[in-house]
C-alpha cells in the first residue's frame, strides 16, 4: 500500500475520476497552467486539457454559477476555490441555487457539483484568509459538507462526492495539504459520505473531531496515554448528513465527551454535535460535554498570538482533565 500525500490522494481522486467520467470537469482560479495554488490539479491540465481544466478569471460568484448550470445539463463540474474565505463571494450561487434547485424543480435537476479548496486557518495569512466556514454550509439543507483529515479518507470520499447527485461542499485542511498515510492503489476505493471514523480506540474518553483537529486529537490521545488515560479519537468527516450512531456508540461506552474544533465558538458546528450526543447519551454521560475551540477573536497576524488563539494540544488535554474530574 503507498504512503502518499493528501496533496496527492485529491490529485489521484480527480485524475481516476475524470478518466472514467468524461462529464468531469474543473473549475476554478489558477487550476490550469499554474497546477492550482496548492498544487492540487498538478499535472490535470497536461492530461485532459484546457476543454476539462478550466482557469477562471477572479470572479467567484460567476464560475461557481457557470459550474451550476453545467450541472444542471448533465455534467459533473468539480469547482475550486482558492481557499474557502473566497466562497463567501459566491454564497449566493451555493445557497440559493445550488442546494435548492433540486427541490424548487421538482425534483426535474440534479446539481451533481462538488465545491472544493482549503479551508481554516493556514500559517500567518491574516484574518480574511483564515477563516473556518464549516458552520455556514453545515446549516444549509440541501447541500453535504465534508472535511476530510487524511489522505486515506481525503481520496475516498473526494471520489464519493464526484459521483454524488447533490452539491458537495469539500473542504480540505489548508495544513495538511503535505501530511501522509497509507493509501490503497485503484480507482473504487470509495469511502462513503455520512461515516465517521474511529481514528483511535480508548476507554476513557471521547474526542471527536474533524480536519486538522483530528491531528491536535491523535497528539493529546497519545500524551494523555503516558498519564494512563485512554482516549479514544472519533473523526466526524462528514458534518452533513452527520454519523450521529457511530458518535454517540464511542461516547455511550466513554461517558465522556470533547469536542474539538478550529472554528470559533459561538454557534460553531460543535454545538450541534454537543446536542445531538446529550440528546442520544444522556443516561449515559459521567460529565458535562466539553467543547474546545478557537478564541472569540478574528485571527491574528503574529505567529505567537496565532497559535494562542487556535486549539493546541495542551487545550484538549485540559478539556478530558476536566471532564474527568481531575481538575
Amino acid at each position: 500500500m503507498a504512503v502518499i500525500s493528501y496533496r496527492e490522494a485529491l490529485n489521484q481522486a480527480m485524475k481516476e475520476e475524470m478518466d472514467r467520467d468524461a462529464n468531469v470537469f474543473i473549475m476554478g482560479e489558477e487550476v490550469g497552467h499554474y497546477n492550482g495554488a496548492y498544487k492540487v490539479t498538478q499535472g490535470l491540465l497536461q492530461r485532459f486539457s484546457e476543454r476539462r481544466i478550466v482557469d477562471a478569471p477572479i470572479a467567484e460568484m460567476g464560475f461557481t454559477g457557470i459550474g451550476i448550470g453545467a450541472a444542471m445539463v448533465g455534467l459533473r463540474p468539480i469547482i475550486e476555490f482558492m481557499t474557502f474565505n473566497f466562497s463567501l463571494v459566491a454564497i449566493d450561487q451555493i445557497v440559493n441555487n445550488a442546494a435548492k434547485i433540486f427541490q424548487m424543480s421538482g425534483g426535474q435537476y440534479n446539481i451533481p457539483i462538488v465545491f472544493r479548496g482549503p479551508g481554516g486557518p493556514a500559517v500567518q495569512v491574516g484574518s480574511q484568509h483564515s477563516q473556518s466556514l464549516e458552520s455556514y454550509y453545515a446549516h444549509v439543507p440541501g447541500l453535504k459538507v465534508v472535511m476530510p483529515s487524511t489522505a486515506l479518507d481525503a481520496k475516498g470520499l473526494l471520489k464519493s462526492a464526484i459521483r454524488d447527485d447533490n452539491p458537495v461542499v469539500f473542504i480540505e485542511g489548508e495544513t495538511l495539504y503535505n501530511t501522509t498515510w497509507e493509501v490503497p492503489e485503484g480507482d473504487d476505493e470509495l469511502i462513503p459520505i455520512g461515516l465517521a471514523d474511529v481514528k483511535r480506540a480508548g476507554s476513557d474518553i471521547t474526542l471527536i473531531a474533524w480536519s486538522k483537529m483530528v491531528w491536535t486529537c491523535l497528539e493529546a490521545a497519545k500524551q494523555l496515554a503516558e498519564e494512563g488515560i485512554e482516549a479514544e479519537v472519533v473523526d466526524v468527516r462528514t458534518l452533513r448528513p452527520l454519523d450521529v450512531e457511530t458518535l454517540a456508540t464511542s461516547v455511550k461506552k466513554t461517558g465522556r465527551c470533547v469536542i474539538v474544533e478550529v472554528g470559533w465558538p459561538v454557534a460553531g458546528y460543535g454545538a450541534e454535535v454537543a446536542y445531538q450526543m446529550q440528546k442520544h447519551c444522556m443516561d449515559m454521560l459521567d460529565a458535562p460535554i466539553e467543547r474546545v475551540t478557537s478564541d472569540d477573536v478574528p485571527m491574528p497576524y503574529a505567529k505567537n498570538l496565532e497559535d494562542e488563539v487556535q486549539p493546541q494540544v495542551k487545550d484538549v488535554i485540559e478539556a478530558v482533565k476536566r471532564a474527568l474530574y481531575l481538575i
